[in-house]
């Protein structure tokens, strides 16, 4: 695991990165394309026996310029995390903001790296930064040049004829394409959020559901019905998933994530669970009755148990 320091922190020191291998980058997602990309960066670093690290930000800079449309693949801290589960020396994280942003592009060079310039980075060809995102690939190598740092555009992943991207990983998640997301994210789309009480009439029914009240910017998946897997106190059980406010109670639901979690009879209310999303099984729908609502839900978790 990858020691992960602040820049701004009292205790960074400078030599962590000074002659090292890096990537910088946001990596929202943590996709194939960003593995790629953070890979290079470390076989750099053990050809010439130096560290490796990861340099990004708190937080997603879309938080800042952008916030009215963000969807994003992670929260901060996940994306943190999971950056530090891969095979690198250190994630440094840069505190974000708009002023910070506003630097012209060698007043924001030095201010990331202060006194310790690496000796490789390794970006994305369509990396940008510093006030109105002027700074380029090549002013990054004009830059570079002048303190003896190598720079490494690399060109974006591709997979079926087009770049593995944030964007288009979070196009598919938006049409419910589960399966195609994951195969781009390298893993399964996955959320995780608080057990809240519900409005009750699952239970009633007879499949009682685990209530999630998700932050917009964090619903990358589209609305609909899912079969998913359901972690609970580490535990992987199988899950019919409900995405969306249910027409047939919208004038009384806040709740927009519904588990149903397959053979599962525990009080979680206030614990964290995670959803890993594996297919879409139908569109979100109003039903003409009570029965009809209770046989399609019995047919959606059928499936569930058969095919996951």
């Amino acid at each position: 695991m990858a020691v992960v320091i602040s820049r701004n922190d009292p205790a960074f020191d400078e030599a962590l990165l000074d002659r090292a291998s890096v990537a910088f980058g946001v990596f929202d997602g943590v996709h194939e394309g960003h593995r790629f990309i953070i890979g290079e960066a470390v076989n750099t670093a053990r050809e010439e026996g130096r560290a490796s690290a990861v340099i990004t930000f708190d937080i997603d800079p879309d938080e800042v310029f952008a916030a009215d449309r963000l969807k994003k693949l992670m929260t901060n801290e996940a994306r943190i995390a999971k950056l530090a589960e891969l095979d690198v020396d250190a994630v440094v994280v840069l505190p974000f903001s708009r002023e910070f942003a506003a630097q012209s592009p060698e007043d924001f060079l030095n201010a990331c790296f202060g006194g310790g310039v690496p000796s490789h980075i390794h970006i994305g060809s369509d990396f940008h930064f510093g006030r109105k995102a002027a700074g380029n690939v090549e002013s990054l190598r004009a830059w570079g040049a002048e303190r003896g740092m190598e720079v490494h555009g690399h060109e974006l992943v591709a997979e079926g004829g087009r770049p593995v991207t944030a964007t288009r990983i979070r196009g598919l998640l938006s049409e419910g394409r589960a399966r195609e997301a994951a195969d781009l994210l390298g893993r399964p789309y996955t959320l995780e959020g608080t057990v809240r009480p519900g409005r009750g009439e699952g239970r009633d029914f007879g499949f009682a559901t685990a209530n999630l009240e998700v932050p917009p910017e964090l619903l990358a998946i589209g609305e609909g019905v899912y079969a998913c897997y359901a972690v609970v106190d580490g535990v992987r059980y199988k899950a019919a998933v409900n995405v969306g406010i249910p027409a047939t109670f919208a004038d009384t639901a806040k709740e927009n994530i519904e588990v149903h979690i397959l053979d599962f009879d525990q009080d979680i209310y206030g614990q964290p669970i995670e959803v890993e999303f594996v297919e879409w099984l139908r569109p979100m729908r109003v039903f003409d009755s009570t029965d009809e609502l209770i046989a399609t839900v019995q047919s959606n978790i059928a499936w569930v148990r058969e095919n996951l």
